[in-house]
């Protein structure tokens, strides 16, 4: 059972594995090399045995395949240690030996002290699916990728804490979410409470510089109704702003607002 403390890094642990198993399965993806099917043993996986087709090259239903990558994805995520499961880029912050710890490229002594930790069931599902040698000779070279790209991806920063990054800028205000408007960041954190709010223990010096990007309108509505401090205390992400009901309201009427072209 995930938890809720671990769910989002599970799922972006599911999404790196997943696009590991799709890219062996699929057709050419493994160059040739045949995949067999499951035989039904008891620690097998009953319901997706159409995932890997007799003839070796097709893969079944999508559907199939998605119930095998979540069940693999469970089976190897619990069996990892906690502060690799909770990491995030909150976490890195708070504790600067989880970047040295899980540096990417992987330590080969800590890759093959996490290949230890992994169940018999998923190193015995990955070999039926022709994802790994029979005699698991290439585990670590198939589990490898999967945790790298899950560190990079889990440990990098949000896109609140990257304004000046064109790639996080969203294309849409985030309160009322019409496009084609010019956006502006708004400091989540109010800079003008940044001292006060590390002092009073509202947030991590870390955490000041997360933003928002909002058209001009949804910008001005937001200091509108809220003091600074509110904003600091309060209304410090998008989430805990567009909860409000009065927000909700002013962005059902202003998403209204379209501007007509000439």
């Amino acid at each position: 059972m995930i938890s809720e403390e671990e769910a989002a890094s599970f799922e972006a642990f599911a999404d790196g594995l997943s696009t590991t198993v799709i890219a062996r399965l699929a057709p050419d993806g493994g160059k040739g090399t045949k995949k067999r099917a499951v035989k039904g043993r008891k620690n097998e996986i009953k319901p997706v045995a159409k995932v890997a087709q007799s003839n070796g090259d097709d893969i079944g239903d999508a559907a199939e395949l998605s119930e095998f990558v979540q069940y693999l994805a469970e089976e190897i995520f619990a069996s990892l240690p906690t502060d690799l499961r909770t990491l995030s880029y909150s976490a890195v912050q708070e504790n600067a030996g989880l970047l040295d710890k899980y540096s990417v490229p992987l330590d080969t002594a800590l890759l093959e002290g996490l290949m230890e930790l992994l169940p018999p069931t998923a190193a015995d599902s990955l070999s039926s699916y022709g994802l790994i040698q029979s005699d698991l000779s290439n585990l670590d070279r198939f589990i490898e990728p999967v945790l790298e790209s899950y560190i990079i991806t889990t440990s990098a920063p949000p896109p609140e804490y990257t304004p000046a990054i064109a790639a996080t800028r969203p294309s849409a205000c985030e309160i009322c979410e019409r496009e084609h408007l010019p956006l502006t960041y708004h400091h989540l954190i109010p800079r003008q409470m940044h001292a006060k709010a590390v002092k009073r223990g509202w947030h991590k010096e870390w955490e000041l510089n997360k933003v928002a990007w909002l058209c001009r309108a949804c910008h001005s509505y937001v200091h509108k109704v809220a003091t600074n401090e509110e904003l600091a205390r309060e209304l410090y992400s998008v989430e805990l702003m567009t909860e409000r009901e009065d927000v909700q309201k002013w962005a059902t009427w202003v998403g209204r607002v379209r501007w007509k072209s000439r």
